[in-house]
């Protein structure tokens, strides 16, 4: 978990998912971001997605759920597609000359048969996170975090961000999104004698 963190404010966030979209577009790294934070998928599984993953080619629409094998857990997760997340499809699908089934999402601009690297992922989120927020504490990992932790703030219930993550227990899920501190620093702030 190191020094990786999530977004925890809300403005901060806007920011963030900002930067490729207005300030420096770019499609691709834009819908990188937003599928990252709307589906809390790890980068593996981000970088393997196809289009036949999140389009229906038939019937010329978005699917409403994305099924996923987990490279990490071998676990097999359903995932809603969200009004955001197909909104960012759709910029990068029209932004492509053409799509296919079979070409990955998330590739060159020059190559749509290889999806793009790990570390190629990482320097993109990391360049918005430095350019937009200033901060280097912010990785490929972030997005899933920043899912879990914003989810929280909602007042998801523990058990169900405890599935969503495959986490044995509150406590891991706790100390992944970094909430333990935060709880802690409420609990001092509050106190009024």
């Amino acid at each position: 978990m190191g020094t990786t963190q999530p977004i925890r404010e809300k403005d901060d966030l806007k920011i963030f998912i900002d930067y490729y979209r207005s300030v420096h577009p770019v499609p691709r790294n834009y819908t990188l971001i937003a599928l990252g934070l709307h589906t809390a998928l790890r980068i593996s599984d981000l970088l393997a997605l196809r289009w036949s993953d999140v389009y229906d080619f038939s019937r010329n629409c978005y699917k409403s759920h994305l099924f996923v094998q987990e490279k990490k857990t071998g676990k097999h997760t359903v995932i809603a597609l969200n009004a955001h997340a197909q909104d960012a499809l759709e910029q990068l699908k029209k932004q492509r000359t053409s799509v296919t089934g079979n070409d990955y999402i998330f590739t060159k601009s020059t190559d749509y048969t290889n999806p793009l690297c790990r570390s190629q992922a990482y320097r993109i989120v990391k360049k918005a996170a430095i350019e937009a927020l200033h901060t280097d504490h912010v990785s490929c990992h972030s997005l899933r975090k920043t899912f879990g932790y914003q989810a929280w703030k909602k007042g998801t219930p523990p058990a169900l961000l405890m599935d969503v993550y495959n986490h044995s227990s509150y406590g891991v899920t706790k100390k992944y999104l970094g909430i333990e501190q935060d709880e802690k620093d409420s609990l001092f702030l509050k106190m009024d004698f």
